[in-house]
């Protein structure tokens, strides 16, 4: 069994932690692999210049990259002009990948399971990729990114498709339109891992309040 197998079939936090600490090394080599195809990274980076309507990042935009494992989006951001980019993940071990790449201001663990340390209203977007998926992070953390996100900024998020429903993410969606609190701008259905015909949502929000 692949360590992705075994990522989706995890069903506690110290597992989670565990495995991700062990399999830190070797993420980036297995997920770049051919019958992975993984376009998540380089896709929310794209959405959110989409987004912003601009062909680079602001140096000056503060942007949280929650989840950020070993560092991918933190490459793609700093090939586009980031440099106030911090991130944030479960496992140390994924923790110590990332902060080689350099792309990153500051880098701490976090469970996105429970609130997080940082102040309201404290980046201009976002980003969370590969982690609200089976077996990990559940729709709660939707409310914490907007709480973190300030007014007028962006949350982009990855959703694994056959669980957009299921797993409450778009009803917590739903929620926090209703309340006031944000607005959907978009939730597409598009490649995730692609070899695999795997998709996700690629989920956009812009936060109100």
């Amino acid at each position: 069994m692949s360590q992705l197998a075994r990522a989706y079939g995890l069903t506690s936090v110290n597992d989670t932690r565990d495995l991700y600490d062990k399999w830190a090394a070797g993420y980036d080599l297995e997920m770049a692999k051919e019958d992975q195809d993984y376009v998540g990274p380089t896709l929310a980076v794209a959405y959110l210049l989409k987004t912003l309507g601009v062909p680079h990042i602001d140096p000056n935009m503060e942007v949280m990259d929650a989840g950020c494992g070993t560092g991918l989006v933190g490459i793609h951001m700093a090939k586009v002009g980031s440099k106030k980019l911090d991130g944030v993940d479960l496992s140390p071990g994924m923790l110590e990948i990332a902060r080689r790449t350099g792309a990153y201001r500051s880098l701490d663990t976090a469970d996105l399971s429970t609130p997080l340390v940082h102040k309201d209203n404290s980046y201009d977007a976002t980003l969370c990729v590969g982690t609200l998926t089976q077996g990990h992070v559940g729709p709660v953390a939707l409310d914490e990114f907007v709480r973190i996100t300030k007014p007028q900024g962006f949350v982009i998020a990855t959703i694994l498709g056959y669980i957009y429903e299921s797993g409450g993410y778009a009803a917590k969606i739903e929620e926090l339109v209703n309340s006031g609190k944000a607005e959907l701008i978009s939730a597409e259905l598009e490649d995730y891992r692609r070899t695999e015909g795997i998709k996700a949502r690629m989920v956009v929000i812009k936060v109100l309040s």
